[in-house]
């Protein structure tokens, strides 16, 4: 099992969050980058404000490392415009694949209509660009109802609406890896919830993020059916070590 072409190397924490310079953020993503060059990894997922930035080194190292980045997030409350600006920058940009955070609160609240909308427009655009886009849902804040209904509603919509020639190009994923739970709980990838993510998808393919750490975990997710792992925790996914923080 080639577990490298599996990964996405992530690293998506804000220079405020920890403290440091945007140089300093910069400097890490640029290093994420060259180790997953040297070590074969399928992409790297970064903030949009990077995407320019290593789109140059990408190019200039004839790599065909995989460029990815977020919308919406972590939160995915952004008005739809809002996200619609932020994702064509980003393919404007050089970004490859774009994981858009559902407005899962919307849908909590009963707005399918908005959400609906939403997952629609942003697919459409993604895919009218040439992209791969993959649809965040946040299982930790969801229910398992929850969890397959919404699962459920991007798979129809792709399907009735984009059409199934599409389904290949437009995932589920579990966890932005941010969402906070009460007692510690798990955050994003299990298998239950992932389970229920591939039940319900059809063609559609599903990434696992948000918890996946070792390469026990990343293995487990893949025997499921994932397509696609996201963790900042993949140099110790390949090396056979436990990763001690990360997401």
């Amino acid at each position: 099992m080639n577990i490298n072409k599996y990964l996405d190397s992530t690293y998506l924490k804000t220079s405020e969050q920890m403290g440091i310079s945007n140089s300093d953020t910069l400097d890490i993503v640029h290093q994420l980058t060259q180790e997953a060059i040297d070590n074969d990894i399928y992409a790297v997922m970064i903030r949009p404000d990077y995407v320019r930035s290593i789109r140059e080194i990408l190019d200039k190292k004839q790599s065909d490392v995989v460029l990815g980045t977020v919308i919406g997030f972590p939160e995915g409350t952004n008005d739809l415009n809002e996200k619609l600006r932020e994702a064509q920058k980003a393919i404007a940009d050089g970004a490859d694949e774009l994981d858009f955070v559902v407005n899962y609160e919307a849908f909590k609240k009963g707005d399918v209509k908005k959400v609906a909308e939403e997952i629609e427009s942003a697919t459409s655009i993604v895919l009218r660009g040439g992209k791969i886009i993959k649809w965040i849902i946040e299982t930790a804040a969801l229910t398992d109802e929850q969890i397959i209904e919404i699962t459920q509603m991007i798979r129809d919509i792709v399907i009735e609406k984009i059409g199934e020639e599409f389904a290949s190009k437009v995932f589920v994923k579990s966890s932005t890896g941010f969402f906070v739970t009460e007692n510690g709980a798990p955050n994003g990838a299990n298998e239950h919830v992932i389970k229920l993510m591939l039940e319900n998808a059809g063609s559609l393919p599903v990434k696992a993020s948000g918890g996946v750490k070792t390469t026990e975990d990343a293995e487990k997710m893949i025997q499921l059916g994932v397509q696609r792992i996201g963790t900042s925790s993949a140099l110790a996914i390949i090396n056979g070590e436990k990763a001690t923080d990360g997401y």
